[in-house]
């Protein structure tokens, strides 16, 4: 073999080489992709890849865990009507349904990512029926006993927050105030929901701890939780999600929504919140053209507000209904 054809055949293999390594490469970054997007979307998500934390790592006390388990199960073994309706795409919605004839308001609550109607909101369930306000608790898409096999992270969700508001209508003749209220992707459901031209009795939006976009709380769960870099594979992510549910991760953001909502919004965040940091709520307020009122709760986990200052937030969400449960929204 003469000189020349050594070095040929040197670096034919050494592009050989490369061009594996480039190959596995790229077959990782889309095994972490396709992860990242099964974890959000599916209803079944997929098992934890090697490296990986649980994406809510915030720290609870013992005790307040425990209240809020009583306090979940106390909700959901109340004496509520268990209602259906059939969304705008045809999935199958439910929603379990508290009402009082005397009751001044209704409100329209939607609970968070892989969680439930009876965890998020037992603990604020006694003080808003205590204080004249039917609820109807919500099961969001690809959760619990509603239909579709993907969550939507609000892009979705919205649609099918303007169908129950459509139902409570129907329900009421129209004769009550609505308030949409969400905890977590319920936050951001609601909020998105506050982008639609609304009717004219939706008087108010309560979220508590949202965030902006898919692509927001994915990218700061994803750098936070794992070793991997988000931004990297963000195309590929969007590419991805857009197959599942026909939007992608940007398409549409609460800051999009709180542009053109003309409803005033209670927003609410605990400023320990490790999961949906709480600069994400200062956003959507800033972005707000409606009437807004901002609540922080000093030492609060996700999700943990009402529980961390009760009567804080009580008093705020009272003040917030006696300004608007009349006119002009109504």
């Amino acid at each position: 073999m003469n000189k020349k054809t050594k070095w040929i055949m040197i670096g034919a293999g050494i592009t050989a080489a490369t061009a594996t390594v480039a190959g596995v490469a790229a077959a990782v970054s889309h095994r972490i992709s396709k992860f990242v997007v099964d974890t959000a979307l599916d209803r079944q998500g997929p098992k934890p890849l090697k490296g990986t934390k649980n994406p809510n790592n915030s720290v609870v006390p013992e005790e307040l865990k425990a209240k809020v388990r009583e306090l979940s199960e106390k909700l959901k073994n109340s004496d509520l009507e268990t209602v259906t309706i059939t969304a705008r795409d045809g999935e199958k919605l439910v929603g379990h349904w508290h009402h009082k004839d005397t009751d001044k308001r209704v409100i329209i609550a939607m609970h968070g990512w892989r969680s439930s109607w009876a965890h998020d909101f037992g603990a604020i369930a006694d003080f808003w029926q205590d204080n004249g306000s039917s609820v109807l608790y919500v099961e969001q898409r690809g959760q619990g006993e509603s239909g579709g096999e993907y969550m939507g992270f609000g892009m979705i969700e919205r649609y099918d927050c303007l169908d129950w508001i459509d139902w409570v209508n129907e329900k009421t003749d129209e004769s009550l105030p609505i308030y949409l209220a969400g905890i977590s992707m319920g936050a951001s459901t609601v909020l998105m929901t506050g982008g639609f031209d609304l009717p004219q009795n939706v008087c108010g939006i309560m979220a508590d701890c949202g965030f902006t976009s898919a692509h927001a709380i994915w990218k700061h769960v994803v750098e936070g939780n794992t070793r991997f870099s988000y931004d990297v594979r963000s195309k590929v992510v969007d590419d991805l999600c857009k197959k599942k549910i026909q939007v992608g991760s940007q398409d549409y953001t609460t800051l999009d929504a709180m542009k053109e909502c003309d409803v005033p919004v209670l927003f609410i965040h605990g400023t320990d919140d490790t999961f949906v940091p709480i600069e994400m709520t200062y956003e959507n307020y800033k972005a707000c053209n409606a009437p807004k009122t901002l609540f922080v709760v000093p030492g609060a986990t996700h999700a943990m507000s009402y529980v961390v200052d009760k009567h804080g937030y009580e008093k705020t969400v009272k003040e917030f209904w006696e300004a608007f449960d009349t006119s002009p929204y109504m």
